[in-house]
Order: structure tokens, then sequence, then C-alpha cells
């Protein structure tokens, strides 16, 4: 996280909304930190998915890896971290 916040991908990520968090269990089961409402997206890191399980029933989870995470933060839709 240092090393991210060192040479500006932090900034990167934050300007085009990613939000990073701790390893938790908090938004992947709609407990905490910001569960998706009616009609949003998310890429999430999680590794399962189901409907409702990170926030209300109509919003939608795009399950991916890290990089694709990552790259998805930077281009803002979800993109191929090899293309960047």
């Amino acid at each position: 996280y240092l090393k991210a916040i060192e040479n500006g991908l932090a900034k990167i990520f934050v300007e085009a909304g990613c939000v990073v968090s701790t390893p938790t269990c908090g938004p992947c089961l709609g407990g905490h930190m910001g569960i998706l409402a009616a009609g949003e997206r998310a890429v999430a890191t999680t590794n399962r998915n189901f409907v409702g399980r990170m926030g209300h029933v109509t919003s939608e989870v795009y399950l991916a890896s890290p990089a694709v995470a990552a790259a998805s933060a930077i281009a803002g839709k979800i993109a191929d971290p090899a293309k960047l």
C-alpha cells in the first residue's frame, strides 16, 4: 500500500472512484463499508457472488482478479490489465 502511495497509483485509483480497504468481511457480505445501492455495479476481488451479497438485490457484482480490479479502477470500466 505504501508503494502504491509513493509511486502515485493510489491517487490514480482514488480519482477513478476506486475504494481500497483492508482484507475484511465488510462489503462482500453486505455488512458495512459502502454496500451497493439499487442498480449500482462493482468489480470485486471476493471469492463468491450471489444476488444481494454486497447490497441491494438489483445491484451487480463482477468478480475479478486483483490485476483486473486495479486495471478497471484506472480505466473506470472493466479492463484488461495487459492493455493499459
